[in-house]
């Protein structure tokens, strides 16, 4: 019994020092892999040149779709690369072009590209200027498997409830229900924008009742302009969280965060968090002012997360800044705390 003992020790013993050294060897080749996969996944900010409001598309056939507020606020395009660095050589197809005349004629503002149930649809706003400014939420539909190809179809206006200033529509699904999220005055005018949520009976229809999730409503927000815009949604760690945008579009415009735990009931507006600060915000030292209006993508390996926001890389600017061209799209990897919160600020140069 003894020997037996000994035998089946000797045997641990020597298969220990035959798989310990390959185990080691695993472990030390997939930190490297790792470490490797955080130095390719970094971008050539700016991504795009002169494109503000981003909005990349990570499709299934591994191609990434980027659409995009065009600097003469004229058309719709979208260019598309098999990785991010990519994009900003990609050749951009103009796929839609305002109307002359109202409801859909310029300004173009602001247009997300989805995939839904087997077809593309594209939210979009549009309108005029003036006092009040006449601008709508509207939809376009494709249903080729390549949203560059096909036939885009004019949908007509994504109504709501109140007839007033909207723009900035987002969708997103949770727990087998779709949502939409848009930015909206409400009408008493106290402010320009609010974000709001509701549920969506289609595509291209919501139905109430209509929830405000945030007004601008703290000092960093209110600043030349009274606004929260720009919502996008990022699902992760049992949590949704929202970003948007506040203030005027010159170096004052900065990031915002709602959350809200992802068992609640989210058409509840007490389900919803606020950071009393910008998540992301101006930094002189890296040439980044004014960052905002995002989305959420998934880098080249299928699984880090990345954030994609305009900004300028300088400050002064002559005249009103939405009509300053050099707003660029940038890109940069989320990092994550212990507690499974985004981080927007490490120490990266955009």
């Amino acid at each position: 019994m003894e020997n037996t003992g000994l035998r089946v020790l000797d045997y641990w013993f020597s298969a220990c020092k035959t798989i310990l050294p390959s185990v080691l060897a695993l472990l030390i080749t997939s930190c490297f892999h790792e470490q490797n996969n955080v130095q390719l996944e970094t971008y050539n900010n700016p991504i795009v040149k002169q494109r503000a409001d981003p909005w990349i598309y990570k499709h299934n056939n591994g191609l990434y779709y980027f659409i995009a507020t065009a600097s003469e606020f004229d058309r719709i395009e979208i260019r598309s690369a098999p990785g991010i660095n990519g994009l900003g050589q990609a050749v951009a197809k103009t796929i839609w072009r305002k109307h002359e005349a109202v409801p859909m004629a310029g300004p173009i503002w602001a247009p997300e590209l989805h995939y839904i149930d087997g077809s593309w649809y594209i939210y979009f706003a549009a309108g005029k200027f003036g006092d009040p400014p006449r601008i709508r939420m509207y939809v376009l539909s494709n249903e080729s498997a390549d949203p560059m190809q096909g036939r885009w179809t004019e949908r007509g206006q994504l109504v709501t409830a109140r007839d007033s200033f909207s723009l900035d529509a987002t969708t997103f699904e949770h727990r087998g229900i779709r949502y939409l999220v848009w930015a909206q005055r409400d009408q008493e005018r106290k402010y320009n924008s609010a974000l709001y949520i509701a549920r969506m009976t289609s595509p291209t229809t919501i139905e109430g009742p209509e929830v405000m999730l945030s007004e601008p409503d703290l000092p960093w927000e209110v600043i030349g302009y009274k606004v929260n815009e720009g919502p996008a949604v990022l699902i992760k760690n049992n949590r949704i969280f929202l970003t948007y945008s506040a203030s005027a579009t010159d170096h004052n415009y900065a990031m915002g965060l709602l959350w809200a735990d992802a068992d609640a009931d989210i058409m509840n507006p007490h389900s919803w968090h606020k950071s009393l600060e910008p998540v992301f915000a101006t930094n002189a030292a890296v040439n980044r002012f004014g960052p905002g209006h995002n989305c959420f993508t998934v880098a080249e390996d299928g699984v880090t997360d990345v954030l994609v926001y305009h900004a300028r890389d300088y400050r002064k600017i002559e005249g009103n800044p939405l009509f300053d061209p050099n707003r660029d799209a940038r890109a940069r990897i989320i990092q994550w705390t212990a507690d499974g919160w985004p981080d927007f600020n490490p120490l990266q140069g955009d």
